[in-house]
């Protein structure tokens, strides 16, 4: 199926979803019709043709086209509200949400194969998503998962890499640390150091990128069983699935943890390419640094107080809610509680995103699993307390465009009720899940042919300089 007929038959999908109120035997047709071809290299290679195409036919009829106006604010805010970066995988809308490939949080819920009747959507599935637009069949996932099982040997020189650092390093530290020792095995170096033609760089692209995939979580696992757990490592189940296992090499074998990482790994794969850690990976591929290079790079952008380490901020200060309040802390101490917080020029975590303008949709998946699986725990219903406190008052200071919450805001409540404590591990499992939404970019970043990136920079005075021109 070419692609531009897959993203046509998910439009129509999504139109079915909002019109139907049973999805069964469309969705049913719509994976059998993408169910003929396990093989997703296979796939790829079928589609890449098409789209250099049409990115071809894109930059010479339209290549002209402006896209909008920078104005001095953009360029020194971050350069927000500027586009200027192409990412195929998913596309992020300020009102409501991610899509990824086209589809929402709740259609990937309701499309994507999982473990269990009605459980949470199998990463590798969005994963196939991502890569090939197409939603896949369960045969298509499995073969995927057993790819990816066959992908995740680790060598030894990675973990003595890793030990070589103190224990107490930042689990983020040592994560990188994994990857960078990774990158030795690099197919697409090894490949370019010989000289393959530049239309073949997205295959060796592809073997970097599953390798990478199939290997962060056993990585990661490691990281988290030496720091916490006396360096009892678990092996790798060949029975399970990608989040499954990764639960299983934690330490967590309990159903439901199964079905949170999977729901877990899933909606933090991918969140357009304008964040820093994407934009970080799309910059240094741009550089046709092989993939290990590119991700811990990014890895370093999301260890950054301001993206990824956001999720371990939330329960560290949740918890000093309960230590100094109680947990039956009744909405007018919070009230005052999120007051005092944010007087002391501190930011209430978990609340607000630098482009969404509504409540995040990653946190309303996660409440409604809290609502089906923990609903009386204590922290949970403290952050259904904060949904109803934070906001009128983040509205009320009127310093923030968007005072809704945000993924970070629920998912640390959910890791700690089913005893994964340790908030620093936190960014970890953000690593390892983005591995997949950024993996899959940078096979198509050298599918397209993408050029090195190389935006014009300017001093303060040119800007005034040309600002006077212009009032003039």
């Amino acid at each position: 199926m070419a692609f531009f007929r897959g993203v046509s038959s998910l439009s129509k999908l999504r139109s079915r979803i909002v019109q139907q109120s049973s999805l069964n035997g469309s969705v049913r047709w719509l994976q059998m019709q993408s169910a003929s071809d396990v093989d997703l290299h296979l796939q790829l290679k079928e589609l890449i043709p098409e789209q250099q195409e049409r990115l071809k036919k894109l930059k010479s009829v339209h290549g002209k086209v402006h896209l909008g106006n920078i104005t001095v604010d953009m360029v020194i805010g971050g350069m927000r509200g500027m586009t200027g970066l192409l990412w195929e995988t998913s596309l992020l809308d300020p009102d409501e949400g991610i899509r990824f490939r086209g589809l929402s949080i709740p259609e990937c819920q309701k499309v994507l194969p999982a473990a269990t009747p009605g459980g949470e959507p199998l990463p590798e599935g969005l994963l196939w998503l991502l890569l090939t637009g197409k939603v896949p069949s369960k045969e298509q996932v499995d073969a995927l998962s057993k790819d990816l099982r066959s992908r995740a040997k680790i060598p030894d020189h990675v973990y003595k890499a890793i030990t070589s650092l103190p224990e107490t390093a930042h689990p983020m530290t040592q994560f990188a640390t994994g990857v960078m020792a990774l990158q030795v095995q690099s197919e697409f170096q090894k490949a370019y150091e010989k000289g393959i033609s530049k239309s073949r760089f997205w295959e060796p692209t592809y073997e970097d990128a599953l390798n990478l995939i199939a290997q962060v979580s056993v990585v990661a696992s490691f990281i988290y069983r030496r720091m916490y757990k006396n360096g009892e490592i678990i092996p790798a189940d060949d029975g399970l699935d990608y989040g499954a296992n990764f639960s299983h090499m934690l330490g967590f074998d309990s159903p439901k943890m199964h079905e949170l990482m999977r729901l877990y790994v899933t909606i933090h794969t991918d969140h357009e390419g304008g964040n820093v850690s994407a934009h970080t990976a799309h910059l240094v591929g741009s550089a046709l640094s092989d993939p290990y290079l590119s991700f811990a790079a990014a890895l370093n952008g999301l260890a950054g107080p301001l993206h990824g380490l956001a999720n371990q901020e939330v329960l560290l200060w949740i918890k000093s809610v309960v230590e100094q309040c109680g947990e039956n802390i009744t909405k007018e101490q919070l009230k005052d509680y999120v007051w005092t917080t944010l007087n002391s020029g501190k930011v209430v975590p978990g609340f607000g995103h630098g482009v969404l303008r509504k409540t995040d949709p990653r946190y309303t998946c996660q409440r409604e699993f809290a609502l089906k699986h923990l609903p009386d725990d204590p922290l949970f219903q403290l952050v259904s307390k904060l949904y109803e406190v934070v906001p009128p008052i983040l509205t009320e200071l009127g310093k923030v465009k968007n005072p809704w919450p945000n993924v970070d805001a629920h998912s640390g409540v959910l890791l700690n009720h089913f005893g994964l404590t340790e908030a620093r591990y936190y960014t970890v499992l953000f690593g390892v899940s983005r591995s997949m939404g950024i993996c899959s970019q940078l096979i198509w970043d050298r599918a397209l042919g993408f050029p090195l990136e190389r935006p014009k920079s300017v001093t303060m005075e040119w800007l005034e300089n040309f600002c006077k021109k212009a009032a003039s």
